[in-house]
């Protein structure tokens, strides 16, 4: 008989793949994956900080370019297009052992995408701990597309299964207030202007 974990593990982890399975079907011709020369910028670049404002509240967002950099380069392109504005989170999920929050769809259902998909990009230095912001994917391990997830609590059982490529560093309460539905306001880059523009 199957321990708990090992149960809750399975649920989990189907329950991610099923809530991304059709994400490939979409056909946006207007997005397209990152090239090579964004895919070297990003990981010259380093750490680079966003803004997730949703109807919940505002997370700040470290992704690491050097550890992941076609996954960051993949993000940080999106943003830049303004994709995020507007979806929604539309799934939930509330296990003490499997919390996480999950957006990026603009079908709204799981079942959306940017039109590609972008090689799965496993770094060691990179775990699903608690504020983890990883790619969401089907059963093809090569089939992120724009459906990201966030960690409530650390889940170490998806550790080199799922791409890792960043963290919220301030604002987590906001994604555990999160529920089915509910909006992403809009997602943009953290630069020196912005802060001095907050500071004003």
């Amino acid at each position: 008989m199957r321990s708990l974990s090992t149960r809750l593990f399975v649920c989990g982890l189907a329950a991610l793949l099923l809530g991304a399975s059709c994400m490939v079907a979409q056909a946006a011709a207007k997005h397209t994956a990152p090239t090579e020369a964004e895919v070297k910028a990003a990981k010259a670049a380093g750490t680079v900080k966003v803004l997730i404002s949703t109807v919940k509240g505002d997370m700040t967002v470290e992704l690491y370019g050097k550890d992941a950099p076609l996954t960051v380069a993949n993000f940080v392109k999106l943003i830049k297009a303004k994709y995020y504005d507007g979806l929604t989170f539309h799934r939930v999920e509330s296990d003490p052992a499997f919390t996480l929050i999950q957006g990026g769809d603009p079908h709204g259902d799981g079942s959306g995408g940017p039109g590609y998909t972008i090689k799965l990009e496993i770094s060691k230095k990179l775990r699903h701990v608690k504020g983890a912001l990883a790619m969401a994917r089907t059963q093809d391990p090569d089939s992120a597309g724009s459906q990201f997830y966030i960690c409530r609590d650390s889940i170490p059982m998806l550790d080199d299964k799922y791409a890792v490529f960043g963290k919220v560093i301030k604002g987590l309460e906001a994604a555990n207030k999160i529920q089915v539905g509910d909006k992403i306001k809009k997602v943009t880059m953290i630069t020196a202007k912005t802060k001095k523009a907050k500071k004003a």
